[in-house]
């Protein structure tokens, strides 16, 4: 009986040969497809030559279509061990380092593995950095005897070194007769990735060559250190410096906040590249250089490189420093005309954005339009609603959020608590603060305990706010220090204001706001001498009250006013919109507070007169004198709106029929139709 070869078998079907040469020849995807479709046809796939050689073609990182090559592998009805390999590492080259393990577990059961499996496996471990899983395949390694096998080894050093157990990676590495650059720089990378740079060093040193791995490894674990200048001269030495190495001295000077450095490097680089790009973004970004990194932003496009999610992301986090609302707009019409989804990171921080620079509704619509929300953009937009003191928005969606199955995270329950904490909601803060701890089993952090005695401060439930602290299970910070003080200020409970003020100025005596604060209890008190006494402590450790500042952005340009400031082109224009506005105040019966007015200022009229002097209704000012009519007003300050001032903007909003949006430190107050969104809970 004659027996059919592949070869017969391809022959008969296609006389002309074209097809069998398809078999030793095919290297394009769509060569592939046309050898696997007519294997297909002609019913011959599952001869075990063609079908290995399918499995070979999928998987080679030329094609490295993982979909037909798993396809091509559940099809073989016995796969031999090389084969399992050759899925094995298609899967690592596909970044899906869990589906490689679970298959690895799943050869276990046909195969015991070989030299060429376990280094693919271990390398899936150490991309994932499962160190309990690598140590048990260490196991299997020995028990099989592959103990000493160089790839095997090579793959453990690396493990080793990615998941932090040098001492380890060492061993293994010792005990190698064959050491060659991969492992070498393994070893380097493990001890440069755990800090111990002398060690890494005195690695680097012995090493037999060198590549540009094993510079640049040393050139970053230097850096993050913050063995800079140390950095720089290896950097220096090197005698062919990549674009990788350029890039890592670039990030280890921006992470050292040495930015000067950094764009000095920059404007020396030969080439540059998308990565260079983000990390000068990211840089100026991470050292609060915002317009820098803005700028930095407009260079890239204009040299037409096309920014990744990473850049995006670093961008509109710039413009949540500057509270620029108009460039923020500018960024969102970028990502929608380029099409770029909102489903990841990118649609957080777009809704971030839009609330830290006052357009709440632009961030509920971002919200609104992810059509796949995840947890960061839920936890997101409560937060954001919360600072806005929205607190029914806020919790219909938190309730939204719990019925369809999301889980919140500690992050979220932050938010929650704010949103109660900005309208009074005693109870439901109590009641969302329990169930944080027993439904979701997350444990309190000071920012949770934060919240709750903010919420408690704001409804005048003082020794209540005051138990929790001295309760916690955590040393109080200076926030909450502050927290009950600034509460016994607004309910005029000195007693609590002096206890709050010794522990916040024990903590931190450089606390510029305590003593502010303090200062201020007593002069609504009338103790004047108390007054006289915390200024003159204030003097004895050269500590002076930080200006107001308030900002207001108009045409894409930032105008910023400090308390009577008169440096502004349109300060006759503005002084004279502040008389008005006095006038117009005076008509709706509004008698200023002055009780919390500097003691040198002894007449009442100058008391008033300092108080409208204020720099965020000298942005009121020129927002009502350059925005159309019915425009919002925008304002952010540095400081906490003072009871006056939010008093007066409460009428300006009615007088002058104006949405006004003012975000001091503490949060946001939108005022319209003689309102506030706090409820006076401020």
């Amino acid at each position: 009986m004659q027996t059919l070869t592949l070869s017969n078998m391809l022959h008969q079907h296609f006389p002309d040969a074209l097809h069998f040469s398809l078999l030793k020849s095919s290297k394009t995807h769509q060569e592939t497809q046309q050898l696997h479709a007519f294997s297909l046809k002609t019913a011959v796939f599952s001869h075990p030559s063609l079908s290995s050689r399918l499995l070979s073609l999928y998987a080679d990182p030329n094609i490295n279509n993982l979909r037909y090559a798993r396809s091509v592998f559940d099809r073989i009805q016995h796969p031999s061990l090389v084969l399992w390999n050759i899925i094995l590492k298609c899967y690592i080259q596909n970044q899906q380092s869990h589906e490689a393990i679970s298959l690895f577990v799943l050869l276990l059961g046909h195969f015991p593995p070989d030299e060429f499996t376990f280094p693919c496996v271990i390398k899936a471990c150490a991309k994932l950095t499962a160190l309990k899983e690598g140590k048990q395949i260490h196991g299997l390694v020995l028990k099989l005897g592959f103990g000493l096998d160089k790839f095997v080894q090579a793959s453990l050093v690396n493990l080793y070194s990615k998941c932090g157990e040098i001492g380890s990676g060492y061993t293994v590495f010792d005990q190698m007769d064959d050491k060659d650059l991969v492992s070498w720089n393994s070893l380097l990378d493990g001890y440069a990735r755990c800090g111990e740079v002398k060690a890494a060093m005195k690695v680097f040193d012995e090493m037999p060559e060198k590549d540009c791995f094993s510079w640049t490894v040393l050139i970053d674990g230097l850096a993050k250190c913050g063995e800079v200048e140390t950095a720089r001269k290896i950097f220096e030495n090197m005698p062919n410096r990549n674009l990788v190495s350029w890039n890592t001295m670039i990030n280890g000077y921006m992470k050292a906040g040495d930015t000067n450095s950094a764009c000095k490097l920059f404007d020396q680089m030969p080439t540059r590249n998308l990565i260079t790009w983000n990390s000068m973004i990211g840089g100026f970004k991470l050292n609060l250089r915002f317009l820098e990194a803005l700028e930095m932003f407009e260079r890239m496009l204009e040299e037409e490189f096309r920014p990744t999610h990473a850049t995006l992301v670093s961008v509109i986090s710039a413009v949540s420093g500057l509270a620029s609302l108009g460039t923020g707009r500018l960024i969102h019409s970028y990502i929608v005309k380029n099409g770029i989804e909102l489903d990841g990171v990118v649609g957080t921080v777009l809704i971030e954005m839009y609330s830290k620079c006052g357009g709440i509704d632009s961030a509920v619509t971002v919200f609104r339009t992810i059509s796949h929300k995840k947890l960061g953009h839920w936890t997101a937009i409560i937060v954001g609603l919360s600072i806005h003191g929205m607190a029914d928005h806020a919790l219909k969606l938190f309730l939204e959020m719990r019925r369809i199955g999301v889980k919140p995270n500690a992050i979220t329950f932050v938010g929650v608590l704010n949103a109660c904490s900005h309208v009074g909601l005693i109870n439901d803060g109590h009641k969302y603060f329990n169930m944080m701890i027993n439904e979701y089993g997350i444990k309190p952090a000071i920012e949770h305990y934060g919240c709750l005695v903010d919420i408690l401060c704001r409804a005048g439930c003082l020794e209540e706010a005051k138990d929790i602290i001295e309760e916690m299970p955590m040393r109080p910070n200076k926030v909450i220090w502050m927290t009950l003080l600034s509460g016994a200020r607004n309910h005029r409970n000195t007693k609590i204001g002096e206890y709050a003020a010794q522990h916040l100025i024990e903590l931190d005596p450089e606390t510029t706001g305590g003593y502010v604060v303090l200062s201020n209890m007593y002069a609504v008190a009338g103790e004047w001498e108390k007054v006289s006494e915390v200024r003159e402590m204030m003097k004895k450790r050269g500590l002076r009250k930080d200006p107001g500042c308030s900002s207001i952005e108009h045409k894409g340009v930032v105008h910023n006013f400090i308390v009577g400031d008169k440096s502004h082109p349109q300060t006759k224009e503005i002084y004279s919109k502040l008389a008005e506005m006095r006038e117009k105040l005076k008509l709706a019966g509004h008698v200023p507070d002055t009780s919390q007015v500097l003691l040198y200022i002894e007449e009442e009229e100058e008391k008033e007169a300092e108080l409208e002097n204020h720099s965020e209704r000298l942005a009121i000012a020129f927002g009502l004198n350059n925005t159309e009519a019915g425009c919002p007003i925008r304002i952010m300050k540095n400081l906490r709106v003072c009871s006056d001032c939010h008093s007066i903007t409460k009428l300006l909003s009615k007088i002058y029929s104006r949405e006004i949006i003012v975000r001091d430190n503490s949060r946001f107050h939108h005022f319209k139709d003689g309102l506030c969104s706090c409820k006076d809970f401020w």
